[in-house]
């Protein structure tokens, strides 16, 4: 099954890039082409003062670009559920139950579209595991089938070992104090 899941993830990851590539500039917008109603799209070589510029109304363009397409609603992180233990308290507890959490980060801004985006609420990284918590059990028992025997899920807490050097024995441990938390 593990192998089936690295060929799906391979395949994802390249139709991923290949998609990416093919959203880069064509030759007319390395050329400085034409917009569909003529304008060029070429930048000004000369700028111009400020009584000359141009009333947006008269041109019936808008002053700025906005930032994100009208029909794109603006990104909103998710939230954990009620009674989920937080990613820090999840981490406290390995700490309070003696294990080992070097180099403690919260990298739950990572959770959203511009970082790992696998839609978690929050997300604490240490050198030995990472705690991930997801807005429902059904995300997080998603993520955990993506990575395999390299996580552990309890409820909506997923805890990932992936690039981290912790031995089986010491996982079942982080695995153990979770299952009590959760």
């Amino acid at each position: 099954m593990t192998k089936r899941l690295r060929l799906l993830w391979t395949a994802a990851t390249l139709l991923l890039a290949l998609g990416l590539t093919a959203c880069g500039k064509d030759a007319a917008d390395q050329n400085g082409g034409d917009w569909a109603d003529g304008r060029s799209r070429a930048p000004a070589t000369s700028a111009a003062a400020p009584t000359e510029a141009p009333n947006a109304a008269e041109s019936g363009r808008p002053k700025s670009r906005p930032t994100e397409s009208a029909s794109t609603p603006p990104f909103t992180m998710p939230t954990k559920a009620a009674g989920t233990p937080s990613a820090r308290k999840v981490v406290d507890a390995f700490k309070a139950a003696g294990l080992a959490v070097p180099n403690v980060r919260d990298r739950s801004k990572d959770c959203g579209p511009d970082g790992v985006g696998v839609g978690c609420a929050q997300l604490v990284a240490t050198d030995a595991v990472s705690v991930y918590v997801f807005p429902d059990e059904a995300s997080a028992t998603n993520q955990t089938e993506v990575w395999g025997t390299d996580a552990y899920r309890k409820g909506a807490v997923v805890l990932n070992y992936l690039g981290t050097k912790t031995s089986a024995t010491e996982r079942k441990r982080y695995d153990g104090v979770l299952a009590k938390l959760a």
